[in-house]
């Protein structure tokens, strides 16, 4: 994905550094959208996500790869953040990618009274996306 080098360039960095949700869309069998907030991790490359398995959203990227992911505005209409992408299930991160997850979300963690070893136990599918457009302002 091509950042631009200006303002808004900037803003869109300092959201995927800064950001703990972002909202992940897929498309069930029938073409109707299902937007699902996530946590996620960007390597500068790619999307991590992970799922439990045999959720709605699985079944949606099996059938339709294509995705969008956004962050919220600022209630105004501006601050808009909108990636599309393509997801790629089961590919195993880098230990590298998986620490710095589970760094990102350590309080996140705390918060819903899960261990690193509870949530890697539980949440074991892997979704990386990587980004194919930007847009917003």
């Amino acid at each position: 994905m091509n950042i631009p080098d200006n303002e808004f360039g900037e803003r869109v960095a300092r959201r995927l550094r800064e950001e703990r949700i972002i909202w992940l869309t897929t498309l069930r069998k029938d073409g109707t959208p299902q937007p699902t907030p996530v946590w996620f991790y960007w390597n500068s490359d790619t999307f991590l996500i992970f799922s439990e398995p045999n959720t709605q959203k699985l079944r949606n990227l099996a059938a339709h790869p294509k995705v969008a992911l956004h962050f919220d505005g600022d209630g105004e209409g501006g601050n808009i953040v909108v990636i599309w992408g393509e997801a790629m299930v089961g590919e195993r991160p880098s230990q590298e990618d998986l620490a710095a997850y589970l760094e990102k979300y350590q309080d996140g963690l705390k918060r819903i009274q899960m261990t690193a070893q509870d949530f890697t136990g539980s949440y074991t599918v892997p979704i990386r996306i990587r980004p194919i457009h930007l847009r917003g302002h």
